[in-house]
C-alpha cells in the first residue's frame, strides 16, 4: 500500500494565512497539518509517497523531505494549480495512483492516527472517511445505499439526502484505481479541469462498489476557511 497526497492548492479564502505558506504547512498544535497526515501513514509502515504539489512547492519539498527522511516522495507538479482542480491533480498522477492500493487524501485534512487505522482496517477493498452529520453546500456529500455503500457523490447533491461528509481521505485498491483514473482522462479531455476529483469517482458507483466508514467519532476537520483553522487549533 502507498500513500498519494494532493497539496497543490492556492487556498485563496485562507488568505492572509497562506500569502507565502501552502495551507498544509500551516500550524495546528504546534506542528504543520501535513505532519499529521504523514506521522499517521508511517504508523501504519507506509514509506511511499506520491505527492501532487504547486503552490509554494518549494518549502513543501523542503519540509516534508527534512522531517520525514524515512519516506520515499515522489514529487509531481501540478503547474496550473491557480487555474485547475483536484481532478485535474490526480489526473497529472494517475500512473502512480494505478500502480497499487493507495491511500488517497487531500492534504488540508487534520485527523488522529486512527482514522487511517480504521479505513486501513475495513473489510472492504475501497472505503472513504465519512464525517456523518448534516451537511451544508460547501462540503463533498455522499449519498448512502444499503450495507454502507456509496451511490452518489459530491458539492451539488441535495443535502436533505445526504449521509454526511466525504472528508478528502480514501482507501483505493488498485482495480478501482484503474477506473478512476480511465474516468479522470474522460473528465479532463471532456474540459473538466476545475473540477474536484469526486466527479471522477461518481460515474463509478453503479459500477463497481465503494462503501464508506464512519469516522464522526473523531476529531476530524478539512481546512477550508480561517474558521476551520480557528476550530482545528481549539480541537488540537
Amino acid at each position: 500500500m502507498k500513500a498519494f497526497i494532493l497539496a497543490a492548492g492556492v487556498s485563496r479564502r485562507l488568505y492572509p494565512e497562506t500569502y507565502n505558506t501552502p495551507k498544509c504547512l500551516l500550524d495546528v498544535g504546534g506542528k504543520p497539518i501535513i505532519d499529521y497526515q504523514l506521522e499517521a501513514i508511517q504508523g501504519i509502515g507506509i514509506d511511499s509517497v506520491t505527492m501532487v504539489i504547486g503552490y509554494h512547492r518549494e518549502k513543501l519539498i523542503e519540509h516534508v523531505t527534512k522531517t520525514f527522511s524515512d519516506i520515499n516522495f515522489k514529487f509531481i507538479i501540478n503547474h496550473h494549480y491557480f487555474e485547475t482542480n483536484t481532478a485535474y491533480s490526480v489526473y497529472l498522477g494517475r500512473e502512480s495512483l494505478s500502480s497499487d492500493v493507495q491511500l488517497l487524501m487531500n492534504a488540508d485534512v487534520i485527523y488522529p492516527p486512527e482514522l487511517i487505522t480504521r479505513i486501513v482496517n475495513s473489510k472492504h477493498e475501497t472505503v472513504l472517511a465519512v464525517d456523518i452529520k448534516k451537511c451544508g453546500r460547501e462540503e463533498v456529500k455522499v449519498i448512502e445505499g444499503i450495507n454502507n455503500r456509496i451511490t452518489s457523490i459530491g458539492k451539488e447533491l441535495i443535502e436533505e439526502n445526504c449521509l454526511g461528509e466525504f472528508l478528502g481521505v480514501a482507501k483505493l485498491s488498485k482495480e478501482f484505481n484503474q477506473l478512476f483514473t480511465d474516468s479522470l482522462t474522460r473528465l479532463i479531455e471532456a474540459g473538466g479541469k476545475s473540477d474536484y476529483f469526486e466527479a471522477g469517482m461518481h460515474p463509478l458507483l453503479n459500477k463497481t462498489d465503494v462503501y464508506y466508514s464512519d469516522v464522526s467519532d473523531l476529531p476530524c476537520l478539512e481546512i477550508d476557511f480561517l474558521e476551520d483553522l480557528v476550530e482545528a487549533r481549539s480541537l488540537f
